[in-house]
């Protein structure tokens, strides 16, 4: 099956090279390229960041028991915190 490629012209000038120092084919080269990629094991599961989270989970967030306008005159510096 023919198909066209955009291919990043130094990435492509590598790959010229590789077939020519190997005897082979352009194609073939691409061809096995794309075998090896295809068949590399599969990256199902997504990266996890690892939970370090600190306190008591269930606790009250100390911000919570505010209003926003509340948090916002504790922010400008226009109220004192309770």
């Amino acid at each position: 099956m023919k198909t066209t490629l955009d291919i990043q012209d130094e990435l492509l000038a590598r790959a010229k090279r590789h077939a020519r120092t190997t005897g082979r084919s352009l194609r073939s080269v691409v061809e096995e390229g794309l075998r090896q990629v295809l068949s590399a094991p599969s990256r199902d599961a997504p990266y996890r960041l690892p939970d370090h989270s600190v306190g008591d989970p269930d606790a009250v967030g100390p911000l919570e028991t505010y209003s926003w306008q509340e948090l916002r005159n504790i922010i400008y510096g226009e109220d004192e915190p309770r």
